[in-house]
């Protein structure tokens, strides 16, 4: 058997994204080349791993346990390379993050720098919805979750990184066409869209709703910022989102901002633990990272969002 590292961790991207073209994405290759690795790794069996009808590949009961035996492998191999850092004392480790899918726009400048000092890091971060990212956090799976909205029950601890500021806003042009007067939107006759259940703007945005006592019109529920960022530029309707997700639109002038007294809606952006956690040292060092230094990094990279009076 002459197969390699490499050829295993192609291959268990291919079982994992059950698509070549999916795998070749993960991984920065072309398809060929993934291909060509799967074509190079099963001329080592003689049992098949892979099967393919019409279009799509299907993985083989064996070439399921090969796909395991690979990450047991790969992982033991990136325990050699984290150990060998340690020895030459340097942090070392992974930092498993969930973050909520408005978080993409924030996360990755909280990070760059930590990264930058300690080389030898993996740091993985999920980008899912609110539901799914307190899920992975009570059953243990990561270190730490990004959330706009805390949980209720979970107990955790938690670290402030920046304000995070809702506002209503439409497709530009006509959004200063549904004011009656000045100040004012009528709620029940100009169309809502919503994300989707679980998500933390969803919640701040029925949340304010509830509070208001507004008789709102729903007319659509999409299930991310984007989604929603179209449909309103579509002309569908109008929406609560974060200002951190709408910088380009707001720039290039295709979204405006609906101004009302009770807006901004203001909550946070917390990186959350489960509390009584034992932390490895590499994701004690980030904590203590963002702790000296989110103040610096949002003055850096967020100075461009509305000030809070």
């Amino acid at each position: 058997m002459n197969y390699t590292l490499h050829q295993l961790k192609v291959f268990l991207t291919i079982v994992e994204s059950e698509s070549i073209s999916k795998a070749a994405q993960l991984l920065f290759l072309s398809q060929p080349a993934v291909s060509i690795q799967l074509k190079n790794l099963q001329e080592q069996f003689d049992i098949p791993l892979t099967e393919l009808v019409g279009r799509r590949i299907f993985i083989t009961d064996f070439g399921r346990e090969i796909a395991a035996a690979a990450a047991s492998i790969l992982s033991e191999v990136e325990r050699i390379n984290h150990k060998t850092l340690a020895y030459q004392g340097k942090l070392a480790g992974k930092i498993k993050i969930s973050v909520v899918s408005t978080g993409k726009y924030v996360i990755p400048y909280f990070l760059s720098g930590f990264l930058k000092q300690h080389s030898g890091l993996d740091i993985q971060v999920d980008v899912t919805n609110r539901q799914k990212v307190l899920g992975n956090l009570e059953k243990n799976e990561i270190d730490l979750a990004l959330v706009s909205v805390l949980p209720d029950v979970l107990p955790v601890e938690r670290l402030v990184l920046m304000p995070q500021l809702l506002y209503l806003f439409g497709k530009a042009g006509i959004a200063c066409n549904v004011q009656q007067k000045k100040g004012s939107f009528d709620w029940k006759n100009n169309p809502l869209i919503f994300r989707e259940k679980g998500s933390g703007t969803r919640y701040l945005m029925e949340k304010y709703l509830v509070e208001h006592k507004v008789d709102y019109f729903q007319k659509l529920e999409l299930s991310s910022n984007e989604a929603v960022k179209q449909a309103v530029l579509a002309g569908i309707g109008y929406s609560v989102l974060p200002h951190v997700s709408l910088k380009y639109e707001l720039n290039a002038g295709d979204l405006e901002i609906i101004p009302l007294p009770d807006f901004p809606i203001i909550s946070e952006w917390q990186l959350i633990w489960l509390r009584g956690r034992k932390m490895m040292p590499a994701t004690e060092a980030l904590i203590d990272y963002l702790r000296s230094n989110a103040p610096a990094i949002v003055q850096e990279h967020f100075n461009w969002l509305p000030r809070l009076s």
